[in-house]
């Protein structure tokens, strides 16, 4: 449909170019550095600023508007019913994972990243064939394995990269709540790095080059849908690789994964749909700014009462923000139950085009 392809122009422009530039600049900058100051540090007092800035700029606000997202995907507006059910999944889902980081913070934080790296490369596979129209993600099984390979990057390359600034994130968000590493040390030796970098290539280079075989290639060269999604896992693997983790996993989750499901949001939305297909981008967000602003305001009241909870009192930006990456894994545990719903009905684990809404 015309309609169709105005509404993918538009989502092509504000929802992955952005990351493709924000992200691609940071990775030169991080080449350079390594050629000319290898020993050059960012305080981490600057890498805060994008996961700062994510409470109310698209990182925090993108899952704000999950109580009208079930209703929009069938086609029609969320009632209060609707919006209740949604609300009794966030009590319930994210309650209990956030009684279980009073309980036993080191498996917390475990599920913490088991749980992202799934959903971060489950939002990846909506991106690449709903908007970027990639033609060779054919069956449900290498669709899941894209997925697997595409949260690896995000969640496990640094682990290899900067061991001891993810053991630092680690023990930050762990103790907070008074717990400890204990096991899970294992992870930053010299062995448990190589077994994830081993998992992590294999993953990636397993879902490239099924990919790659099953892609329709023409006479001059690889397929376009295969080299956009090759290039986009060079990228993040340069960029995971070469920056600080801090500012990497905060200009991700803001410029990339936040924004590409922000983008699938605006297509279920009638008048922000239509805003896409006259090319008024601005408007579209405007309209997601005004629906996700009182939930997200919500979720900031529940930061404050988090830290009058928490054993360790926050006493500084580090600890401030490590615990608004607890609340973000409580709130994404109910979030993925949310938009496992929208892939079922959008049919992304089925065979066949996936489609805007």
């Amino acid at each position: 449909m015309m309609g169709d392809d105005a509404v993918r122009r538009s989502l092509v422009r504000l929802t992955l170019l952005p990351g493709w530039l924000v992200l691609g600049a940071v990775a030169t900058l991080g080449v350079l550095r390594a050629v000319v100051a290898p020993d050059l540090a960012l305080p981490r007092s600057y890498q805060f600023l994008p996961l700062v800035a994510s409470a109310v700029v698209l990182g925090l606000p993108h899952g704000a508007v999950d109580h009208l997202t079930p209703a929009r995907a069938r086609g029609r507006q969320a009632t209060l019913s609707d919006m209740s059910r949604v609300g009794l999944l966030y009590a319930a889902v994210g309650g209990l994972y956030a009684l279980l980081w009073f309980l036993a913070p080191a498996a917390a934080f475990v599920v913490f990243i088991l749980v992202t790296w799934l959903h971060w490369g489950q939002g990846e596979v909506h991106a690449l064939g709903a908007v970027a129209a990639v033609d060779h993600l054919r069956t449900p099984a290498q669709r899941a394995l894209t997925a697997l390979a595409r949260g690896t990057l995000p969640m496990l390359v640094p682990l290899v990269a900067f061991p001891g600034e993810y053991r630092f994130v680690a023990e930050s968000l762990i103790g907070l709540f008074g717990g400890s590493l204990g096991p899970l040390t294992v992870a930053f030796t010299t062995t448990g790095r190589a077994v994830v970098a081993a998992l992590v290539a294999g993953l990636l280079l397993s879902t490239l080059a099924v990919g790659y075989l099953r892609a329709d290639h023409g006479p001059d060269g690889p397929n376009r849908g295969w080299l956009l999604d090759a290039g986009e896992v060079g990228l993040l693997v340069a960029f995971f690789g070469l920056v600080e983790p801090i500012l990497a996993v905060g200009l991700y989750f803001t410029c990339w994964h936040a924004l590409r499901h922000v983008g699938r949001l605006l297509a279920l939305d009638p008048p922000a749909r239509d805003a896409l297909a006259a090319g008024d981008n601005a408007g579209a967000l405007a309209r997601f700014a005004r629906d996700a602003a009182p939930l997200t305001l919500a979720s900031l009241v529940l930061l404050g009462i988090l830290a009058a909870l928490v054993p360790a009192s926050p006493a500084g930006l580090a600890e401030l923000v490590g615990l608004y990456l607890v609340l973000i894994a409580a709130l994404t545990a109910p979030h993925v139950l949310v938009v496992t719903h929208l892939d079922r009905t959008q049919a992304v684990w089925t065979r066949g085009v996936m489609g805007l809404t």
